[in-house]
């Protein structure tokens, strides 16, 4: 049986999808600064010679790597209520949900980055008189991060993509927008091939962007 394509209902409602793309971006920029910046928060917690703040950091890494980052949405928008005085939207709760899971993800990219660092400089900070935070601040920060990029690039590839998980608590994001189209007007081959297409639009640039800076660190290693 032969299929008949129709996109005409989709580009009629393109300012729907436009909607739906404005709330992903939103919802990504949130997640990538909170989830990032926590990120490096926890992995330098991870890498701390006190036991009072290593081992949370440890604990929070491991709860969250571990669990799946549609449970913790789910959890945070109907679970959390419960607990607390108050409601917590859609947005709030994607953006816990992915912010958290990519905080315990970075923590470890960060913390792998510094452990990437000789032992050396480590060695040369204290012969110049450095504490250990000003060392980590001055001089193994700044190198581990030029090694991390990569990785932390993919990381937000990663979160534009999880952003569809947003839709399960009915937040407005492209996915959730795409599965209001395809339900009115009972054209889902065309709707969500359409949301296919927008992802690898906006995912193939910083894809490519993410090789290129890979194969410069590497000339210049």
């Amino acid at each position: 049986m032969s299929y008949r394509w129709n996109f005409g209902p989709v580009f009629d409602n393109a300012d729907v999808l436009l909607a739906g793309a404005l709330g992903t971006l939103r919802l990504f920029v949130i997640c990538v600064l909170c989830g990032m910046g926590f990120g490096l928060v926890v992995g330098l917690a991870r890498y701390a010679r006190s036991g009072a703040v290593r081992v949370p950091a440890t604990a929070f890494v491991e709860f969250f790597r571990n669990t799946p980052v549609l449970v913790q949405i789910l959890w945070f928008y109907y679970a959390l209520p419960i607990l607390l005085p108050f409601d917590i939207g859609p947005l709030t709760a994607a953006a816990l949900g992915i912010s958290l899971n990519s905080a315990a993800f970075s923590a470890e990219i960060y913390r792998g980055g510094i452990q990437s660092i000789e032992r050396a400089q480590w060695e040369g900070a204290r012969a110049l008189g450095m504490t250990h935070a000003q060392a980590m601040r001055r001089i193994i920060l700044p190198q581990a991060l030029r090694r991390m990029l990569p990785a932390l690039t993919n990381r937000g590839i990663e979160i534009f993509k999880m952003s569809t998980l947003a839709s399960t608590v009915a937040y407005v994001e492209l996915l959730q927008q795409g599965k209001l189209l395809a339900s009115l007007h009972f054209n889902p081959i065309e709707t969500y091939t359409v949301i296919a297409v927008i992802f690898f639009l906006c995912l193939f640039p910083l894809v490519q962007a993410t090789y290129a800076l890979e194969r410069r660190l590497g000339r210049s290693d």
